[in-house]
């Protein structure tokens, strides 16, 4: 079944810009073909784990990432990392302002019950 994507205003401009000048950001966005941990990206694009954290921040600040749970049999439950958007446009408004607009991937049941968790998880 396709997805349909859902168009919304999101982050900041400069922010959106910002996380897509960067090579390294760049690099995690091709890695991404299914949701991945920070350890699982840094191998495979060989960008340090530390450095690799920094722009997981930066990506997911901009809305062009997600963080899910990937729960695990141990109770070691890890947070994964995938795309979240299939378009970026940026568009000159009436005012002669730059906007920026994301196109994001509708979430099918499974991922919203990983949200569900996500959030759980943060509150306890």
């Amino acid at each position: 079944m396709a997805r349909e994507s859902a168009v919304r205003e999101s982050a900041d401009l400069r922010s959106v810009l910002d996380a897509l000048d960067d090579a390294d950001a760049r690099a995690i966005i091709r890695a991404l073909e299914e949701p991945l941990t920070a350890s699982e990206l840094s191998e495979r694009t060989d960008i340090p784990l530390s450095t690799t954290y920094r722009k997981l921040d930066l990506l997911t600040e901009a809305e062009l990432l997600e963080e899910g749970t990937e729960i695990r049999s141990d109770g070691h439950h890890t947070t994964t990392y995938a795309v979240a958007f299939e378009e970026v446009r940026i568009a000159l408004s009436e005012s002669r302002e730059l906007d920026v607009e994301i196109a994001h991937v509708d979430k099918g049941p499974e991922e919203r019950l990983a949200d569900i968790w996500t959030a759980v998880r943060e509150e306890t």
